[in-house]
């Protein structure tokens, strides 16, 4: 191989990697032009976008690794949960129309901090939180850091105690400086787009694929900035179960788990029963036939662990109050 090809070879590669850039740029515009809007609050130097409807106690939905507040509008989560509550359904930092400011480490507890300022920006001063995967950390940080503010917490498919695993590490390589950027810009959002039926399939077994899930998350999932951010999640996993230190014991409100028992990602089921047994005010229920998306697949099921965990909050709130004299 002569000088003057390898030379070649090397501008081709990359005139092809600008190519894959501009165009993977572009389909991101597109699909996120394609989101119903919802409204914006801007606070440490950054913003929030979420969707919001409903009266009532106010209720906070929080979605998992790579996915948006469409989550729980595609599984009706949302819009039934709105018959009785005010929804608010969030993008997290680095999703969906929030963007993740460089230059400070988005652990679940940084994301606690700013989505209850957020709350309380709205002039919202007691609230419930449901948490999805990775939501399901910045949940619990929420009942353990704010606890004036949350009156009751549903986790669902949360992976509360992570061991180190190869996939962690693997995942976290697109947050590599440099080499991370040229794989997120050129190489895998094409590479996510394609395997995007068995990752569907994966996270889903044993229950079938709901596809309204499936097309809304594909477009937003292979976007640059958030595979960014799927990453750098990934990477605080990884760094979570190198350096484990997650206590819960401490969390005193109503806390509602479920867990998938077919779930293909972890153990769901085993992590459900420990943080049950953790936290002395828990509920727990393993949903048979479900696998990671269990919200998606049995959407009732969390329907009704919202009121439980609801009536259990609102009764810990009557006990704490001042007896009446007459």
């Amino acid at each position: 191989m002569t000088a003057k090809f390898r030379k070649n070879l090397l501008l081709l590669l990359a005139a092809a990697a600008v190519g894959l850039s501009l165009y993977n740029g572009q389909l991101a515009r597109r699909t996120l032009a394609a989101r119903p809007l919802g409204r914006f609050i801007h606070l440490r130097g950054t913003k929030l976008h979420f969707l919001e409807a409903g009266n009532g106690q106010p209720l906070l939905l929080l979605h998992g690794n790579g996915a948006s507040a469409e989550d729980f509008t595609t599984s009706g989560i949302f819009g039934r949960a709105a018959a009785r509550y005010r929804v608010l359904a969030f993008d997290r930092p680095g999703f969906g129309m929030s963007p993740r400011p460089a230059g400070r480490p988005w652990t679940a507890a940084a994301q606690a901090d700013v989505i209850d300022a957020a709350v309380a920006k709205l002039g919202i001063g007691r609230y419930m939180v449901v948490g999805h995967s990775w939501g399901a950390a910045v949940a619990l940080e929420m009942a353990r850091r704010h606890r004036r503010s949350v009156a009751g917490v549903v986790v669902v498919a949360g992976y509360h105690y992570p061991s180190p695993r190869l996939a962690l590490a693997i995942s976290a390589l697109p947050a590599v400086p440099l080499l991370g950027t040229v794989l997120r810009h050129a190489l895998l959002p094409s590479l996510v787009r394609l395997n995007w039926h068995w990752a569907m399939k994966q996270i889903f077994h044993p229950a079938t694929v709901a596809m309204p899930f499936a097309a809304m998350t594909r477009g937003l999932a292979s976007r640059p900035s958030q595979l960014r951010s799927i990453s750098a999640e990934s990477f605080l996993m990884l760094v979570s179960a190198l350096f484990p230190n997650r206590r819960y014991a401490d969390i005193a409100v109503p806390v509602g788990i479920i867990a998938g028992a077919g779930d293909q990602l972890f153990d769901a089921k085993a992590e459900a029963v420990r943080l049950q047994s953790e936290i002395s005010h828990s509920l727990v229920e393993i949903v048979l036939d479900a696998g990671h998306m269990v919200h998606q697949s049995n959407p009732q099921v969390i329907l009704a662990m919202i009121d439980k965990v609801a009536a259990l909050a609102n009764i810990g709130d009557m006990a704490k109050q001042p007896a009446r004299t007459t």
